[in-house]
């Protein structure tokens, strides 16, 4: 173990460090009720410290109850596997930069915070007008459709309009082979529940959404990032990251790639799908941006024809999160057991969720209504930049569509710290690292464009950014 890493939790002493390292371990389950310990030594050399600090930390970890000696044979975790803690799995981060902390801070902040981090639009930017249409259509339904648990695969009715809609993206599915879901991160859940296994690799983007993070968390897989660039994943690390992994699944956005607002192109895709299909690799492609697109872009799902891509998706970002409804595409005898898999951890789904956003979708000022959306996000876009640059921002890219911009910092600024700065003032950042499984995008920020037009944001980094800007040397 580094060191480094000991630092930034800011033990009072080294015995200390090496006990609050052990617990980490404990609450992560990375060591289970009845694992041995690393011996005494071992664990003085990982972690650069004396052999009597170990021993000392062992045994007030002994005393407490947490582990236990067995004599002539080292140290043991004792009693019951621990409650799994998800921020421990992993390097210990700065709660800056923390995937979980963000998402806390976004979904908890009050009304009078900025949230230029946060994933989602305003309010006031929502379907909000169609959405009341659809409940008072709901109000009048029979009542089996006020009470009943939906059918396993989710309404005909809707599973029949997203079929249509994924045809106009090219991707060919029939109602039977889509299952709706409570969400996209449910959906997502599912195919980890179903293809993974412990200690499986997965490979995302780096930078990538970073709830993929602490979901792959949460189903202990190894989590391998491969550099992401303005056309899509790095080619040559991804047939790297194949060989020496041995991944299970890639998990990806289509379309607008979440941080960094970029495209796949064509190219990319089609060495992708052969890279995949050599490596018995399955592709989960979260398709969740589909409606803020102005042009199409290419999809894994309908070049692969749903034979070694799933596509996902929801509409809590177009439509409304308040309403959580879901989809997973996929080959038919994959769905049969996914919708077991689904009673088993859900039953039977949200019928009423369902039959809103279908109202929604099927209204006819739906299509007007994200046409608006999408002009205003690009103008938005161009005025968010436009405030960013005279700071010293610079936008990785110029997105073709979305909402996010992936921004570099001025040189020498830390994110997480510009994050904690702003936090302060009641603004509420998404630092690089959150989205960087290599921890290498310490000097970028994802902005939400749609969130990001309040002129209090700019006065606030501006003055973050003038406290943390390196001093300058004498000339």
């Amino acid at each position: 173990m580094d060191t480094r890493a000991l630092t930034a939790t800011q033990p009072a002493t080294r015995i200390e460090a090496v006990m609050a390292a052990v617990r980490a371990r404990i609450a992560s389950r990375a060591l289970s009720a009845g694992a041995r310990l690393p011996s005494v030594r071992a664990q003085a050399k990982a972690m650069g410290v004396s052999v009597s600090t170990v021993v000392e930390a062992y045994e007030r970890l002994a005393a407490e109850g947490a582990i236990r000696a067995r004599p002539g044979s080292g140290f043991y975790v004792a009693g019951p596997p621990a409650p799994l803690a998800l921020a421990e799995i992993g390097p210990r981060l700065d709660r800056a930069v923390d995937p979980l902390w963000i998402s806390r801070q976004s979904l908890e902040a009050g009304g009078e915070a900025l949230k230029p981090g946060c994933g989602w639009l305003p309010a006031d930017w929502m379907f909000e007008a169609g959405l009341r249409r659809g409940l008072r259509t709901l109000a009048r339904a029979p009542a089996p459709d006020l009470t009943d648990y939906a059918t396993p695969r989710g309404p005909a009715g809707l599973r029949a309009v997203l079929a249509r809609r994924l045809a106009g993206n090219g991707v060919e599915v029939a109602p039977e082979r889509l299952l709706l879901t409570e969400s996209g991160t449910h959906a997502i859940d599912l195919v980890c529940r179903f293809l993974l296994e412990p200690g499986d690799a997965v490979l995302v983007d780096d930078p990538c959404y970073f709830n993929f993070h602490a979901l792959l968390k949460a189903h202990r897989a190894k989590v391998v990032g491969v550099r992401w660039t303005p056309t899509g994943p790095d080619l040559d690390a991804f047939a790297t990251a194949l060989e020496r992994h041995a991944p299970r699944l890639y998990i990806t956005n289509s379309a607008i790639q979440n941080p960094t607002g970029a495209t796949l192109s064509p190219a990319v895709a089609h060495r992708l799908l052969q890279l995949a299909e050599r490596a018995a690799l399955v592709i989960v492609e979260d398709d969740i941006f589909a409606d803020f697109e102005t042009v199409p872009a290419p999809r894994l799902a309908a070049f692969d024809g749903l034979s070694r891509v799933v596509q996902i998706g929801s509409f809590s970002k177009s439509l409304s999160a308040a309403a959580r409804c879901g989809y997973i595409a996929a080959r038919a005898d994959w769905v049969e057991s996914l919708t077991d898999l689904k009673i088993a951890t859900s039953f039977g789904g949200g019928r009423l969720d369902a039959a809103l956003v279908q109202a929604a979708l099927t209204d006819g000022g739906y299509r007007r209504h994200m046409e608006g959306v999408r002009q205003r996000l690009a103008r938005a876009m161009e005025a968010t930049a436009a405030r960013l640059r005279p700071l010293g921002i610079e936008p990785w890219l110029e997105p073709r569509a979305g909402m996010f911009l992936w921004c570099r910092l001025p040189a020498g600024i830390d994110a997480a710290a510009l994050a904690r700065a702003a936090l302060a003032e009641g603004v509420v950042l998404a630092p690089g690292n959150a989205f960087s499984p290599s921890g290498t995008a310490g000097g970028f920020m994802r902005f939400n464009v749609a969130q990001s037009l309040e002129p209090r944001l700019f006065e606030v980094l501006a003055r973050a950014l003038d406290t943390l800007a390196p001093s300058r040397a004498p000339a």
